[in-house]
């Protein structure tokens, strides 16, 4: 049974659903970055500023979607149709995506995830989507425990610390590059677990010949395939949740150990924390916990290292010049 739906919308259709909500008499509700908020029995509706997108919930999702949401809304049936739709979905493949790549702070984290039929079919019915279309950690801590429950799935997950990255990035130069050699990681790693496995598919970011080499290097040959919006494979859709996880995961402790809360992304909110943990704990512990190619580091770092303005020695103006 479907529990969780998400789906994209468009603004004329946001405006349509709340029209069919309000006739069939559902409770409407204010929250923190969502356009509206409805609920009535067991199903419950989030359509988020951010896309915009709903996420519809409970346990007459299925009934809602099929019924409401697909015949009035979208104008398409898409619930159940998925393996008519995108048969590859289906195939044995490793779909592969990353966590933390345009984070100022953390590591950058890499899984992977073997499905095929059966697997494929499991994670949709968990309401399995991409990491970016999640906006609460606990959901994605969640979603994660029941994907590796999810009988046959096997994954792997590669966190490269932020003290290993600012040293590969030194080594290679540019971001890519480093992906690349992730992800070749990630897919080595796998086929040792299913040999049988011929095919990879990831978000497209490089070159895949990159890919390719460096798993020649090692002896492994399989066919790696990179396109725009590969979130929408289940595959890639799963392997973004468990590196999102471990992601998460590792802010949330640092930020404890650390005492400083690190925000996600690059911001002001992350400027002030880094500077925060500056004259807490020094220069020296930004590479630690910071991916220092970012132009972040230097702002913060040349403002740490200028004193206070009201420290400084400015000329008397009291005093005539001589």
């Amino acid at each position: 049974m479907l529990n969780s739906f998400t789906t994209a919308l468009t603004q004329a259709q946001v405006t349509a659903l709340r029209e069919l909500l309000e006739e069939q008499g559902f409770e409407f509700a204010k929250k923190a970055y969502m356009i509206f908020f409805a609920e009535k029995g067991k199903v419950a509706l989030a359509v988020y500023e951010k896309g915009p997108k709903v996420v519809v919930q409970g346990k007459e999702t299925e009934d809602f979607v099929k019924f409401q949401l697909e015949p009035y809304i979208l104008k398409e049936a898409r619930l159940g149709y998925e393996e008519a739709l995108q048969p590859e979905m289906f195939q044995p493949h490793f779909g592969v995506d990353e966590s933390g790549k345009g984070d100022f702070f953390g590591p950058l984290v890499i899984a992977g995830v073997y499905v095929e039929g059966t697997i494929a079919r499991a994670l949709l019915s968990l309401g399995v989507v991409d990491s970016k279309k999640i906006g609460s950690d606990q959901r994605i801590y969640s979603l994660a425990q029941e994907i590796r429950k999810v009988p046959g799935i096997v994954g792997n997950v590669v966190m490269i610390s932020p003290v290993k990255y600012n040293s590969l990035y030194q080594k290679f130069k540019n971001l890519n590059d480093l992906l690349a050699w992730g992800h070749a990681r990630v897919i080595e790693n796998l086929i040792a677990q299913k040999p049988e496995c011929k095919r990879s598919l990831s978000d497209k970011f490089a070159n895949e010949r990159v890919i390719e080499r460096a798993l020649l290097e090692k002896g492994k040959a399989i066919e790696i395939q990179q396109r725009t919006k590969a979130e929408s494979d289940i595959a890639v859709a799963a392997a973004s949740v468990m590196a999102r996880e471990k992601f998460v995961t590792w802010l949330d402790r640092k930020s404890k150990e650390l005492e400083v809360t690190l925000p996600k992304g690059v911001s002001l909110q992350v400027k002030e924390a880094a500077q925060k943990i500056l004259e807490r704990h020094g220069a020296a512990m930004l590479p630690d916990i910071a991916k220092m190619h970012f132009r972040t580091s230097t702002e913060v770092l040349d403002l740490f290292s200028k004193p206070p303005l009201s420290s400084r020695i400015l000329p008397d103006k009291s005093l005539p010049d001589l």
